[in-house]
């Protein structure tokens, strides 16, 4: 007897948050799908909180409740407000929910609640079947299919592999596929304090000198920080005792919401721009990291990533609908067009952000805070870049509409 196949209708290498999302979302719709991940669910989903956050666009929440998975989410922050301001200067922009709608912003939800959600989701949906921990050893891209050989001598075979394995991705770099980008020579520091006073739902991005510094409500009496500061500096700064961190921490984040105290492990990560030159090839496709990944500045990574899950989607469950070969090249070209544009602008906006506000050159910061309170009082502007906050702007996937596939 020969190794064991499983056969699907598409298969997906990584089961991080975005590789979970892809699969709810297509396996929700009644594709089959085997998700191929290096990583033990269970070790995963019996971490204690860890300080990692992510913010949720109000577009992502519509496609994580949509698809079933936001039902499972145990506790969650709106969004209310957001206040953009530029180090000490009076001039400031601030977006206020109710001036759009009702609804709020998005979301903060700790990273390992959203891994619960999804896992909840994925393991109750039975077009869903997950290989994990598993180890892909080698990946053949026939005419038809593709059949990827596992480690324990079985293998997978569908008409669609789908890379979601982070910036590092094995799929993509297998493929051949190159990535264009640059380091900002910059370090994000992650962390959560606890505070005396209420955060109201308010989302505060400050531009420092040294770069953002992102204060981001959580649910009680806690804030996500994003604190970004050049690479030496950061190095400095994570290795300074709890007492002389929080310190340099209170210097930036100020009194407004009373005492401080840190809460949860830090974390540092290098910033750096990366955008696969391509995001499909031969019965293969990119999503999430493994296609492109942003500065955080804008709080967007996982959003850009969730975007990509609700357009290759709708364009896999359409043609599966319409028997047609789901890996074929003419599928795969509609999801490049879709995202190339959307990646690429966002990418190209954050970028600029950065570098514009990352200094303290006089006329540079005149002319910012000048713009920040121009837009401040330019109604129709302004509700532009508020529904740009919630993710609603441009051609959206159903998903994100809140509409079923």
């Amino acid at each position: 007897m020969g190794s064991p196949v499983m056969q699907a209708d598409i298969a997906i290498i990584g089961g991080g948050l975005v590789g979970l999302s892809l699969a709810c979302a297509a396996g929700g719709a009644g594709l089959q799908v085997v998700i191929v991940d290096r990583d033990d669910p269970r070790a995963v989903l019996d971490q204690g909180f860890d300080g990692r956050v992510s913010a949720i666009a109000y577009a992502s929440y519509q496609l994580l409740k949509t698809t079933g998975v936001w039902a499972h989410v145990a506790e969650a922050q709106p969004i209310l407000d957001i206040r953009v301001t530029d180090g000490d200067s009076p001039l400031f922009l601030h977006y206020d929910h109710r001036q759009i709608g009702d609804e709020p912003f998005g979301f903060m939800v700790e990273n390992r609640l959203l891994r619960v959600a999804l896992d909840r989701a994925a393991t109750a949906c039975p077009h869903i079947h997950r290989l994990a921990p598993a180890t892909v050893t080698g990946m053949e891209r026939g005419r038809d299919d593709v059949t990827i050989g596992l480690a324990d001598g079985s293998s997978v075979r569908a008409p669609l592999v789908v890379g979601a394995e982070g910036r590092r991705s094995p799929t993509r770099e297998a493929a051949g596929i190159n990535t264009v980008g640059w380091s900002y020579h910059q370090t994000g520091i992650v962390c959560t304090v606890e505070h005396a006073v209420p955060h109201q739902g308010v989302a505060h991005e400050r531009f420092l000198p040294a770069g953002p510094f992102a204060i981001l409500p959580m649910t009680g009496a806690r804030s996500s920080l994003v604190w970004t500061e050049p690479t030496d500096v950061a190095a400095a700064i994570m290795a300074l005792d709890d007492a002389a961190f929080l310190d340099e921490l209170r210097d930036r984040f100020g009194d407004f919401l009373g005492d401080l105290s840190v809460t949860g492990p830090r974390w540092s990560y290098p910033l750096a721009l990366q955008n696969a030159e391509r995001y499909t090839d031969h019965r293969l496709v990119l999503v999430g990291d493994a296609a492109h990944g942003m500065h955080p500045i804008a709080g967007q990574g996982l959003n850009l990533g969730l975007r990509d899950v609700a357009a290759l989607a709708e364009v896999l469950v359409d043609r599966a609908r319409l028997g047609l070969d789901l890996g074929a090249a003419d599928g795969l070209e509609r999801y490049e067009r879709w995202r190339r544009f959307d990646s690429v602008s966002l990418l190209a906006v954050t970028d600029v952000l950065n570098r514009l506000f990352s200094n303290d050159v006089t006329p540079v910061k005149a002319a910012r805070d000048l713009g920040l309170a121009a837009v401040d009082r330019m109604p129709a502007l302004k509700g532009f870049f508020m529904r740009h906050a919630r993710g609603t702007v441009g051609k959206l996937p159903r998903l994100l509409q809140g509409v079923s596939l």
